[in-house]
């Protein structure tokens, strides 16, 4: 299996069978543009489909796992109803490709983690969080609903009450907070959190697959069955980029402030 054609993500081999996925945009703290929010969506096909991965590591490069969407996607999507359509079937993909990829998946969240990429952090079947993690889902600030990942996923980690403080609110969870609520699997310290990650996904590699595989694939159904709360959250953040709370909620981030619905 070639990687060749990923520009937006490093693919390297971080151990024997292990293989190392890394958002790569280090000066934006690793934000999602369109190329990358569509190789993001995609790759977990080509990881599914090679032998020779046994298990995977994602996370970002230097000290942040993403920043989330880039607000030149968010504005294009406001504008372009094709664009808008495109991004709606790559979210929706990321998420069930994530799901659906055999091979287990250790996140190593270090920073902030927002949008897609926190969709992925979460998703993964084993989450490292550094202590001063800063997990933030952003949707209802930027003015819409709480689609990618959120009410698939927060709800049977965490708790619906937690779920709901935190989506409703925009509530920031640091490492330490998120491993109490069962929102990630492990917090370690912030220089720890790659090796740990890389040793997790080691000792999965040396596992049997086929156990593994398949204890993932029972465990997810939990996560299937959700699958239409999912979809319909998705529509409706998405109904959300064509109304008027979007475009105040993008002129706050970009100036910094805080919006005024």
């Amino acid at each position: 299996m070639s990687y060749d054609r990923y520009t937006k993500l490093k693919i390297d081999w971080a151990a024997e069978g292990v293989l190392r996925v890394t958002l790569s945009e280090p000066r934006r703290l690793n934000a999602v543009d369109m190329d990358g929010h569509r190789e993001l969506a995609g790759i977990w096909r080509d990881i599914d489909a090679d032998d020779a991965v046994r298990a995977v590591v994602v996370r970002g490069e230097g000290e942040a796992f993403s920043a989330g969407g880039d607000l030149s996607m968010i504005e294009e999507m406001m504008r372009d109803h094709a664009t808008r359509l495109r991004v709606f079937t790559e979210a929706r993909d990321l998420v069930y490709n994530v799901l659906n990829c055999a091979k287990p998946v250790v996140s190593a969240i270090q920073g902030p983690a927002v949008g897609a990429g926190l969709a992925v952090a979460l998703l993964a079947d084993i989450s490292v969080a550094g202590r001063s993690a800063r997990i933030i889902d952003g949707h209802t600030r930027l003015g819409v609903a709480a689609g990618d990942h959120a009410a698939i996923i927060w709800p049977l980690l965490c708790g619906m009450a937690k779920a709901k403080y935190h989506l409703l609110l925009c509530e920031p969870v640091n490492g330490e907070q998120a491993e109490r609520m069962g929102l990630v699997s492990l917090c370690v310290d912030d220089d720890q959190v790659h090796e740990r990650a890389l040793d997790i996904a080691v000792r999965l590699a040396a596992g049997s697959a086929e156990a593994i595989r398949l204890t993932k694939y029972s465990l997810n159904n939990w996560l299937r069955m959700a699958g239409p709360t999912f979809d319909a959250s998705l529509a409706m953040e998405f109904l959300g980029f064509d109304g008027p709370d979007v475009a105040e909620g993008t002129r706050a981030l970009r100036e910094k402030r805080p919006p005024s619905f």
